[in-house]
């Protein structure tokens, strides 16, 4: 029993919003349909045998009135019903009842043949009775019960029917809200749900729409300013970092001027990324995409890049339809991550229309495998040691491509970023 209901329960939430409504109002309208039957079976019951019993006392009375003025039974005008002295077809509880003295009846429309039964004591110990036969009223029932059933049965069916339709809308609805709130996670910040529903109306759905699209209008708003502020905070720098490059080259030859040079590249460096995040995330960069062979634009990129790593199957003939600055961007910057936060060596395999850049540290934070990589956080406690940038231009640059870029640990240790490439 247990089971069986653990297996309900299971297909019930397996079950959509659609088909659950209509399997409960299905079953609603069942019990009601059973209830409202029972009620009018159990009625038309009591009628008949009221009826029944009223029409057999009459008969017994009528017969007793002849019998006393004429001390005989009238056996021409049908049979049972006109009455008996003693039937032997009498009813046991009957017989008993009239044996002490009651006139009483007795209904049975559960047997074979169908009767209703008076009867009382005449002439000392002999019992007087008389005998209708229900068959025309017990036919009568069953055919109410028949209609009842078709009826009921009807009733459900539409029942279900527009509790479908009804649910089907609702769940297109609830889907539609669903989907927007993907697209907008997604980053499509100008996607709305729209009114829903009948104009004017507040019912639950569209409460929920209007949320969703105030939501993502606030949210449009705060990661619009936030971007226009990284962008312009990015452009401001620009000015001044050339003319801090600039002095710094006419610095003399010595260890501060090393390091002054050094600090100053890499904020030119954070500057330049600040710039790419920004034209990413306002969806700016458009794509020069043509066809190319992958091994050999693999090795030529790992070579510029300045990593030492050993490339695998540069010699397959692949061609990918890809651009080759912004593919040169995503590889530069996987290389750059493996060495400053993996461990050698690194190894950069072409697989078909797949190049995968694996280091031999410690891999992937679990919080960048379940989240994705965010900005100004790194897989290193330790100051100095990146920016966080590095995966996020990947990833975007990416998708402008058409790419997609898959981040997993190896085993037995490692992390590994696999670039999947449209084919030519």
């Amino acid at each position: 029993m247990r089971a069986v209901l653990i297996r309900g329960r299971r297909l019930v939430r397996a079950l959509g919003l659609r088909w659950k409504i209509s399997v409960l109002l299905a079953v609603g309208c069942s019990l009601v349909a059973v209830g409202i039957g029972l009620l009018i079976h159990e009625a038309r019951t009591r009628q008949i045998g009221e009826a029944a019993r009223t029409s057999a006392t009459a008969q017994l009375i009528s017969v007793r009135k002849l019998y006393e003025l004429t001390g005989r039974l009238d056996f021409d005008k049908g049979g049972d019903s006109d009455g008996r002295i003693d039937s032997p077809d009498l009813p046991r509880p009957l017989r008993t009842a009239a044996l002490d003295g009651q006139r009483s009846t007795y209904l049975d429309l559960s047997g074979a043949d169908p009767a209703v039964w008076a009867a009382r004591p005449v002439g000392g110990d002999h019992v007087l009775s008389v005998r209708l036969s229900l068959a025309e009223d017990r036919a009568e029932l069953a055919d109410l019960d028949r209609q009842l059933v078709a009826y009921g049965v009807l009733v459900v069916a539409l029942a279900a029917t527009g509790g479908a339709l009804l649910a089907s809308r609702l769940s297109r609805e609830l889907r539609t809200a669903a989907e927007t709130a993907r697209r907008i996670s997604e980053g499509e910040l100008d996607a709305r749900i729209g009114p829903k529903g009948l104009p004017g109306s507040r019912d639950e759905v569209a409460e929920l729409s209007s949320a969703v699209d105030t939501m993502a209008a606030s949210l449009q708003q705060r990661l619009e300013a936030e971007q226009r502020f990284t962008a312009d905070v990015a452009h401001e720098l620009r000015t001044p970092l050339t003319g801090l490059h600039t002095a710094a080259e006419l610095l003399p030859q010595g260890r501060p001027t090393e390091l002054v040079r050094d600090r100053v590249a890499a904020l030119r460096s954070l500057t330049e990324d600040l710039l790419e995040v920004a034209r990413l995330d306002a969806k700016r960069e458009e794509a020069q995409l043509e066809a190319h062979r992958l091994g050999p634009l693999v090795e030529s990129v790992t070579r510029r890049s300045g990593v030492p790593a050993r490339v695998v199957g540069a010699q397959e003939e692949v061609y990918v339809r890809t651009d080759v600055r912004r593919l040169e961007r995503i590889l530069t910057n996987l290389l750059a991550n493996a060495r400053r936060h993996g461990g050698g060596p690194v190894t950069v395999t072409v697989s078909g229309t797949t190049v995968t850049v694996r280091d031999r540290g410690p891999g992937f934070p679990e919080r960048v495998l379940r989240e994705g990589p965010q900005r100004f956080l790194t897989g290193t406690t330790e100051r100095g040691q990146g920016t966080g940038l590095g995966l996020t231009i990947a990833l975007g640059q990416a998708q402008v491509i058409g790419a997609r870029v898959i981040l997993s640990n190896a085993q037995p240790s490692g992390a590994r970023a696999a670039v999947v490439l449209p084919p030519a």
